[in-house]
Order: structure tokens, then C-alpha cells, then sequence
């Protein structure tokens, strides 16, 4: 079971590591962590300080993109079921 670390000794790798004074591998060993755990670890600090805003305004946009196809989907629904009582009534059987 992998071993569960505090946020603080994190943060601390974190950041002796983009320092870039050493190689990601001899700090992953110096720390008792595998490099992909510290690259992992940088990247979601590195996710962190670019901050939420570019997705949550991207998912703004999705969300308001959905709800104009539910509306067109309505809107089409609707007419194509006119047509379809209309066309009836032009042609009966």
C-alpha cells in the first residue's frame, strides 16, 4: 500500500525539485519517491497555480453549448411533428 504524504512535505519536494538543482531522479531517491510520483506531484502543482479559471470558463461554455442543442432539438422536434400534421390534412388517404 503506497504511503500516504502530508501536503507539506509535498509542497516541499515540489519545490526543491523545479528549483532544478539536481536531477528529478536523485531527488525522488533522496526523498524515498519514485520519480513518477514526483512528476505527478509536480504537475498537479504546477495545475494548481495556473489556477481553475481557463475550465471552469471552459465548462461555462460547454454547459451553455448543451443547453442551446437541448433547445434546437426541441425546436426541430416541434416542426418536424407541424409538418407532419400539416402534410396530412394536404394528402389525405
Amino acid at each position: 500500500m503506497p504511503t500516504a504524504y502530508g501536503a507539506e512535505f509535498r509542497q516541499g519536494v515540489t519545490d526543491v525539485a523545479r528549483k532544478g538543482e539536481a536531477p528529478l531522479a536523485q531527488i525522488a531517491k533522496d526523498f524515498g519517491l519514485s520519480v513518477t510520483t514526483l512528476k505527478r506531484w509536480i504537475a498537479i502543482a504546477e495545475r494548481k497555480e495556473a489556477g481553475a479559471a481557463p475550465a471552469t470558463a471552459h465548462s461555462a461554455e460547454i454547459r451553455e453549448l448543451k443547453k442551446r442543442n437541448r433547445l434546437l432539438e426541441q425546436e426541430n422536434e416541434i416542426l418536424r411533428r407541424a409538418a407532419t400534421y400539416l402534410a396530412r390534412d394536404i394528402n389525405p388517404k
